[in-house]
């Protein structure tokens, strides 16, 4: 009867470590700093966020992926797990950035603004620096984007033609691509 009970813990001991390491590769995996503590998630993995981010001096609001807390500041992270790409795309830093500005608006009392965001893509993790550099052009492109949401005519931008291929609005565009249709 010892041996059976020995047996069984060492059994159950043996499945935690196992359980334990296997919890540790994943979260390796997610990018997220070791020492990081998960403070916010819209993932619907959790329970459901009740409100947005929002800052009333930019007009902006969003809902980042994570916040994390790392030694006193708060960083935002972003996944994109479809994502393939040896360097992150501009408006995926730009949205990191953008998360970086609503969580110094609106959880900055008493912490300081994040001095970086963590966008995952499905085979790599980038380190975006929150420069001021970043901040101007975020900035400038809140701006731009107002000032285009009351022109009268805003061209589109086909910079990405995969994009434009696969865009709802292509049949009706008259600025389409030519794919070699």
């Amino acid at each position: 009867m010892v041996s059976l009970l020995a047996a069984l813990f060492l059994l159950a001991l043996v499945s935690a470590l196992i359980l334990f390491a296997l919890a540790r590769a994943q979260r390796a995996r997610t990018g997220l700093p070791a020492s990081a503590r998960i403070i916010y998630a819209d993932t619907g993995a959790w329970k459901k966020v009740e409100r947005p981010l929002f800052s009333r001096r930019y007009a902006l609001s969003g809902k980042p992926d994570y916040i994390v807390e790392d030694g006193g500041s708060v960083i935002p992270v972003e996944v994109k797990p479809n994502r393939i790409a040896s360097a992150p795309r501009e408006s995926d830093v730009m949205q990191l950035a953008a998360y970086g500005l609503l969580i110094e608006e609106t959880l900055g009392q008493g912490r300081r603004a994040p001095p970086y965001g963590l966008l995952k893509y499905r085979d790599a993790v980038f380190q975006i620096d929150f420069t001021e550099a970043v901040r101007a052009q975020l900035v400038d492109l809140i701006d731009a984007i107002r000032r285009d949401a009351t022109a009268r005519y805003v061209a589109r931008s086909h910079a990405e033609p995969g994009r434009c291929r696969a865009c709802g609005y292509r049949d009706a565009c008259g600025q389409a691509l030519d794919d070699g249709k």
